[in-house]
């Protein structure tokens, strides 16, 4: 008998540990948005830089129906809600947006639209929103994830439910709203595919896409399996890589390392530690770190090459907590939620961080009885991480175009794709285009600006 898919409710169980971090100077949390539901609620995804600088995300509930919105904040905290969905065409946004190559925002909702069961949309910069598919079951349901933007220009996605079992599926979609179903979970006897993806997709330096489900798999060691992680093509020829997790349930899908590995976590929620864990491109498992606590987001790779994510419970206060771990394995606890009076600074954080180009973290918090307005928050945490420059995308052919996100970029003098000279663009402060060089070779791009020189995050990937 398989478990039905996770709730947000079902997943804040109470786990009671304690840890203790001291916070030096050189770290500086700051509380920079308390919704108060009229201009959202419960904000669950992590948060996207614009190339003009300002961080955008949704909240699952809020806004003038209470169906959740899209927003923008500047990086000292203006909050501007950008829409607020109705349900007809959407209702509780989930997963993190991704600006595309066109410039405007692509994101799902795991709710409304046609059929109620999830919606894709498009939404420009100032606020245009355009539903590009409802779905209906039989192509998917609960949209949770969030998309990716692979190198051919469509999206791909995961649904934690519906499709051909109603376990879950893999899909493709076009900016023009053409989607296409390319894989059902549960195909295979037992599960051992795996189901109920609730992570979104990664697209790897190799081309393919990566992903987790929550359930299902090989290993018996968790009740109907304790979920696998997978490869797919953009053709949709998917290979179960890892069936045999017993260090809880992976939720939040992997992201790829510079070493060409990928990193996770899983939730144990009250019955096991939950884990954090390296993967090869093969699928071999090494856990790096475990923790007591609920790890239901995912990780970033920071510049400097150590990960960072939040604890949903935990620490002093059993709040949450901020965390570090280096690649071989040292944890470290940066931040404690709720040491303020009335959890002002906010508690529970459910959805991961993101390092902006100016080198801070940025996450929030869903609330759930804590904070100013009970509604969750917006924060930022600077630890004396360095600014860095941003490629999107992260690889491509040369003569392709390619956009620098940045801070200060005004006045900046040369671009080079590990060490070739690039012809470019200053559009604004916070952004160049660029076009990969004839002669260039994959390594870090680099910008030289009136202040010095700015190194990719991520090293870019010249194709054959």
């Amino acid at each position: 008998m398989k478990i039905v898919g996770f709730t947000r409710t079902a997943l804040a169980l109470l786990v009671f540990c304690a840890a203790t971090a001291i916070v030096s100077p050189a770290q500086i949390f700051t509380t920079l948005v308390d919704f108060n539901g009229t201009d959202g609620d419960d904000p669950g995804a992590a948060l996207v830089q614009g190339t003009d600088g300002n961080l955008y995300g949704t909240t699952g509930l809020g806004g003038a129906a209470n169906y959740g919105t899209v927003f923008e904040i500047t990086p000292t905290g203006t909050l501007t809600t950008l829409y607020s969905f109705d349900r007809t065409d959407g209702s509780s946004p989930s997963g993190a947006l991704v600006q595309a190559a066109d410039g405007n925002f692509y994101g799902t909702t795991g709710l409304g639209g046609a059929a109620n069961d999830g919606t894709v949309f498009e939404i420009t910069p100032s606020g245009t929103l355009t539903t590009l598919h409802s779905f209906d079951g039989a192509d998917g349901d609960l949209p949770n994830g969030g998309l990716v933007q692979a190198s051919n220009g469509d999206f791909y996605g995961t649904t934690h439910t519906g499709g051909t079992a109603n376990d879950g599926t893999v899909f493709r979609i076009t900016p023009a709203g053409t989607l296409t179903t390319l894989y059902s979970f549960c195909s295979q006897a037992d599960c051992t595919d795996g189901y109920y993806p609730s992570g979104g997709l990664v697209q790897a330096t190799n081309g393919k896409l990566y992903g987790t489900t929550d359930f299902g798999g090989a290993d018996e060691t968790c009740p109907d399996g304790c979920g696998t992680a997978f490869e797919i093509t953009p053709a949709g020829e998917l290979t179960t890589l890892q069936s045999s997790f017993t260090f809880g349930y992976p939720e939040s899908g992997v992201v790829q390392g510079i070493s060409g590995n990928f990193y996770g976590t899983t939730n144990g929620g009250s019955a096991a530690p939950s884990s954090i864990f390296e993967m090869t491109p093969s699928g071999t498992l090494t856990v790096l770190g475990s923790t007591c606590c609920e790890l239901i987001a995912g990780l970033v790779q920071a510049s400097g090459g150590n990960f960072y994510g939040v604890t949903n419970q935990g620490g002093t206060a059993n709040d949450g907590t901020i965390f570090k771990i280096t690649p071989a394995g040292e944890l470290t606890t940066l931040y404690n939620f709720c040491p303020q009076a009335k959890c002002s600074g906010g508690a529970y954080p459910y959805a991961g961080l993101m390092q902006a180009t100016n080198g801070i973290f940025y996450g929030s918090t869903t609330g759930e009885g804590h904070g100013l307005s009970n509604n969750g928050s917006i924060f930022s945490l600077s630890i004396g991480l360095p600014p860095f420059v941003e490629t999107r995308p992260t690889a491509g052919d040369v003569g392709a175009a390619v956009i620098i996100l940045g801070t200060d970029l005004t006045g900046s003098t040369a671009v080079t794709f590990n060490g070739t000279a690039a012809t470019f663009n200053v559009v604004s402060a916070s952004e160049i285009t660029t076009t990969v060089p004839a002669g260039g070779t994959s390594g870090a791009v680099e910008v030289t600006t009136s202040s010095g020189t700015l190194k990719s995050n991520v090293a870019f990937r010249v194709l054959p």
